[in-house]
């Protein structure tokens, strides 16, 4: 990621700064460039010192961990154990089969005083030599394990050391960016990130392109006026990155960041809550009865209240509309820039009645979208992963480790231009599903038009939730309704 902050001196003259985020060609110093807030790759510094230190005991781990000895004994210990159960199963299975035995001789009637006492004798022989059996092969378990928990635990120690050594330094190099604002109020990054759900900045923060610009402007007395950041090059794997285009600064290591470091200078006013006033009256009512009812909610507004109360939502709308409806009443959620069908419940046994339609996919949904390009197919099915990206909310991205399924169905409608009509039939229901499928270069690798996160933005998302069908609760009715998109 790039950034240009454009800056007045002074005396009135305008310019402008530009940077990079993290480190550019293995190197984070570059003529053009603002230096970094800390150069944390010089080579006499604490940080690389430290590094080699952790570097070293990596080493010692990996060449433990190979070692013919170490391996061997794994080894010896996988199969002790395996040869252990078998032994032991098998002994088993033949005290078993002698039980019958005695049992069958037993139930004959015909045993001599002495004939029974050796039966008994039998059996408590069998039991004792079992014992002696486990035990033994238990002992020779058990120093096989010792001789192993020996690397193992000079393993553990040398990775506990690590992880102090890493978590030391890590603070050490948090406290070194000392970040200005416009009100020439220093903090550190822990203090910053101090009230955080986390408490710890993550690892990266303040090497974005966005703290650099700021804290080299404020340094040299430089007022900011306007900053941009934007992707170069092909996107990394699992996000999505369009070369060339612009992004709003990440919200998990920037977010904090720049709340103070923005402090002191005049910044735009959100225009979110002027567009949601204009949006109420746009709220259209599709469908309702005691029961439920059916919304067209415009683009742009949220579906229910964000960190902003005063903002208003769908939710905070018909709750004041619908005084008597019972909670929850909402039933499913609609991205904020998404428009179209919503449904909405009166009471709480229809909410509860939908809610359970909808995770046993048996309510059906299309959404229509533009596309910005042509998919290479005209439909099929995606099939990816996506988890939230926990240092960029609200983003999402795709991963193969920790996402949770998730599959749409689509079909090409027409294509006009560079632009392609689509309808999607989603058969999970995970956030931004549509937009980063459609997005992803393992997906459709066409974004959708105007979507703000994985595209380019204009004046609206072009996604609309256009047809709903789902089983009324009260009368077990199927019901079906179309609102067609504006565009």
């Amino acid at each position: 990621m790039f950034g240009v902050l454009i800056v007045q001196t002074q005396k009135g003259e305008v310019g402008y700064l530009a940077a990079f985020s993290g480190i550019l060609a293995g190197k984070n110093l570059h003529a053009f460039f603002v230096p970094p807030v800390y150069d944390l790759l010089q080579p006499d510094g604490f940080f690389k010192l430290e590094e080699e230190q952790i570097s070293a005991i990596n080493r010692r781990i990996q060449a433990l961990e190979l070692h013919s000895t170490y391996l061997s004994l794994q080894e010896t210990v996988k199969r002790l154990e395996t040869e252990m159960i078998e032994a032991l199963s098998d002994l088993k299975q033949q005290m078993k089969i002698a039980k019958e035995k005695r049992e069958t001789v037993r139930k004959s009637g015909s045993l001599t005083s002495d004939e029974t006492k050796a039966l008994i004798r039998e059996s408590q022989f069998q039991k004792a030599e079992y014992k002696r059996q486990e035990r033994a092969w238990r002992e020779q378990l058990e120093l096989a394990k010792k001789n192993l928990n020996d690397y193992e635990t000079e393993i553990l120690q040398l990775k506990t050391e690590r992880k102090e050594r890493s978590a030391t330094l890590q603070h050490q190099l948090f406290e070194q960016f000392v970040l200005l604002n416009a009100n020439s109020e220093r903090r550190s990054l822990c203090d910053i990130f101090i009230n955080t759900p986390s408490q710890t900045p993550p690892a990266g923060a303040g090497e974005c392109a966005a703290p650099k610009l700021l804290q080299y402007a404020y340094l040299h007395q430089l007022k900011p006026i306007a900053m941009a950041e934007f992707w170069w090059g092909a996107s990394p794997k699992g996000e999505i990155r369009h070369h060339g285009h612009f992004y709003p600064a990440c919200k998990g290591k920037c977010g904090p960041i720049l709340a103070h470091m923005l402090q002191g200078l005049t910044v735009e006013k959100n225009p979110l809550a002027t567009q949601q006033q204009q949006m109420v009256e746009q709220l259209k009512i599709v469908y309702e009865d005691e029961y439920l009812l059916l919304v067209n909610k415009p683009a742009g507004m949220l579906t229910v209240p964000g960190k902003e109360n005063d903002i208003p939502s769908v939710y905070s709308l018909l709750r004041h509309q619908y005084p008597e409806a019972e909670e929850p009443m909402i039933v499913h959620r609609l991205d904020m820039d998404t428009s179209g069908l919503l449904l909405i419940a009166k009471k709480r046994w229809i909410h509860k009645a939908l809610q359970e339609q909808f995770v046993n996919h048996t309510v059906r949904k299309r959404y229509v979208a533009l596309l910005c390009g042509v998919p290479k197919q005209l439909t099929g099915e995606i099939s990816l992963p996506l988890c939230p990206n926990v240092w960029d909310r609200p983003h999402q991205m795709v991963s193969f480790q920790h996402g949770k399924p998730a599959v749409t169905e689509f079909q090409v409608l027409s294509i006009q231009d560079e632009y392609t009509r689509i309808a999607f039939y989603p058969q999970t229901g995970r956030t931004h599903q549509l937009r980063l499928h459609a997005a992803h270069p393992d997906g459709l690798g066409c974004p959708i038009r105007g979507d703000i996160l994985y595209g380019r933005r204009e004046e609206r998302l072009y996604l609309h939730a256009e047809w709903l069908s789902f089983i009324h609760p009260a009368t077990g009715n199927r019901l079906e309704f179309t609102q067609e998109a504006d565009f």
